[in-house]
Parts: structure tokens; sequence; C-alpha cells
């Protein structure tokens, strides 16, 4: 999927983008795959250009223009401005995957002020057949004299604008997409291995384990243990140990171990763990409280702990998980 920029991009969505950053700048701009050919609309694409492309040959002119301006900028991973065939200034913006060169974000259809003509600007493209670029500039010299001027120093400004706007987007966008995967498999996974150990009644219990927690007790009717869950939820940053639960109780602490161990099917320890577990789900889920205050708040001693707990009943660190919720 990686190798596919059109793929990898909602294209409604970017088209919008595109539009809105065409208009802002003045340029035209369309997207293109690793071969130059359009992936999106052309966005503000001026007359001049329009009645081109609307010509076989010429428009075939265009399209290597494009793919070569895409190549170079991918050689040196920066932004390149060029000449097309008609003199009028492009910028390629490469997209990179991986290291791999997906595409480009194709830019400009400007021409620079009279007496500015930077001469390491490279005609990247000249055809064999001149004699059609002549007729088709004579053809159409009154839209050619509506394409936009812009200085070199604003070109230059634009073209390193959307080169770091282009690349994030998509790099985020890659990002976004490997989080979910990567938590999907997990859950996937983690279902998986619950079924394979206990049979299919288990999943559901880890399906409610990995998603949102409601209710982090479990409901009894025993006295004491009800007791005991009050207190544990009153003191979550200091969370009480067995013992002190006990007195707490007024029983004695095998007693409590007992009891707890029949009633909610497993030992107070691994509860404990389990619960603060989903506490912190909650917080990650409902604040920006960093990775180092949520574990002040349940009472570990030390935010790796903390860390390597959650890791150890969700399968994934804190922020893993955070992140996976922001993208929901």
């Amino acid at each position: 999927m990686e190798g596919n920029l059109n793929q990898l991009l909602d294209i409604e969505e970017w088209e919008m983008l595109q539009r809105s950053v065409a208009e802002v700048t003045g340029m035209a701009i369309v997207t293109v795959d690793y071969k130059g050919v359009p992936i999106t609309e052309h966005s503000c694409c001026n007359k001049f250009c329009q009645k081109v492309r609307e010509d076989g040959i010429l428009s075939a002119y265009c399209q290597k223009c494009d793919a070569r301006g895409g190549v170079e900028a991918a050689r040196n991973n920066a932004p390149y401005i060029y000449q097309c065939h008609f003199s009028i200034l492009d910028i390629a913006i490469p997209v990179i995957v991986n290291q791999k060169y997906v595409g480009a974000v194709m830019a400009g259809q400007v021409r620079l002020p009279l007496g500015q003509n930077p001469d390491n600007l490279e005609r990247i493209f000249m055809p064999c057949e001149g004699q059609r670029v002549n007729y088709a500039l004579e053809r159409f010299d009154e839209y050619y004299k509506e394409i936009p001027v812009l200085s070199m120093d604003k070109i230059e400004t634009i073209a390193m604008m959307l080169f770091y706007m282009c690349n994030y987007t998509i790099r985020e966008t890659i990002n976004k997409k490997q989080v979910i995967h990567m938590y999907e498999t997990f859950l996937g996974k983690q279902a998986s291995v619950y079924q394979n150990s206990f049979g299919e009644t288990q999943v559901e219990d880890v399906k409610r384990e990995t998603s949102e927690f409601s209710d982090v007790f479990p409901k009894t009717n025993n006295r004491i243990l009800m007791q005991a869950f009050e207190y544990i939820d009153e003191h979550k940053e200091s969370m009480p140990s067995m013992k002190e639960l006990a007195e707490y109780c007024h029983v004695s602490s095998s007693y409590f171990s007992r009891l707890f161990t029949k009633d909610v099917g497993e030992s107070y320890s691994h509860f404990i763990s389990r619960l603060r577990v989903e506490w912190a789900k909650e917080i990650l889920e409902s604040t920006d409280c960093s990775v180092q205050e949520i574990s002040e708040k349940l009472g570990f001693s030390e935010a790796s702990y903390f860390i390597k707990t959650f890791k150890k009943h969700v399968g994934v660190t804190p922020a893993f998980y955070r992140t996976y919720c922001e993208t929901q």
C-alpha cells in the first residue's frame, strides 16, 4: 500500500486541501504518481495550460515534464524548480515513503517578472516537435499573458512550504494507518489467545477488557467486599494493601484473601494490577495527563513500572494506547 500514493490519500479530502492552497498561493497544483500520471484534479489550472492539455500530443509532453521534474526532486529529496517547454515555471514536490519515491505534488504555472530569468533554472524537457509548441504559444497568446507573475523569492518560499506541508501530511497519514493496523492486529491476537486457552466463552470478556471500561468493580452481595471496594475507590493514589483492607474490614488477612479469591475469581494482587490499568485507560482516553502524572495518580512507585504493568495487561504501551484512541 505504501508504494501507491492514491491508496495512501483520501483523494476527496486531499483535493479540498490542494484547492485551498492553490487559491491562497496563486499557483496551479496537481498531485501525480511516480510516473507523472495525475491522481487528482488540477486545482486552479490556468486557461493556457488547460488548452494545451486538451491537445493529445502537448498533453503527453506535459506529463513527461511532470514525471522528470518529480524524479529530479526525488533525487535530491527537495523541491525542484524548473521551466517547462513553454518557459513556464513549475515546482516538483517529492513525496518519499520509506525512502521510496511514490509521487509528487506539482505546483506552478507561473511566470517571473520581466528581467528575472535565473540561469540556473533548467528547461527540463524539450520536445522534438518545437513547431507545435510555438503554434500553441501563438494561438493561445491571450491566455499566456494571463498566467500569474511571481517573484523568484516568493516561488522559493511557496516551494518549501509545500514540501514541509505535503510530507508531514503523508507521514502522519501513514502513522495513523499503522497505529490502527497494529492495534487491530493486537486485538485479534488477544482474542485468539484467550479462545485457544479457555474456549469461546472467554472471547467476549477479552474484547470487553480491551475496550472502554465501564464498571471497574465486579458485582457482589458480600458486605465485606463491598466495603473493601469503596475503600479502594477512595484511595487510588495509595492503593491499599490486602493487609490494610483486611484491617479496615475487621477480618484477618488470610480470611480476606480466601473470600476475595473465591468471590472475585482472581487474587487480590492480580485484581489490583488490572484495576489500575483500567483506571489508567480511562485517564488516557479522557485527559492529556502525562504518563508520569498517571503513574503518580494510581500509586505506582515509578513510571517505568506503570508502563511495564500496562503493557503486560493491554499488550501495548500507554502512549501507543492513547495514540490509537485519538485516531478513533
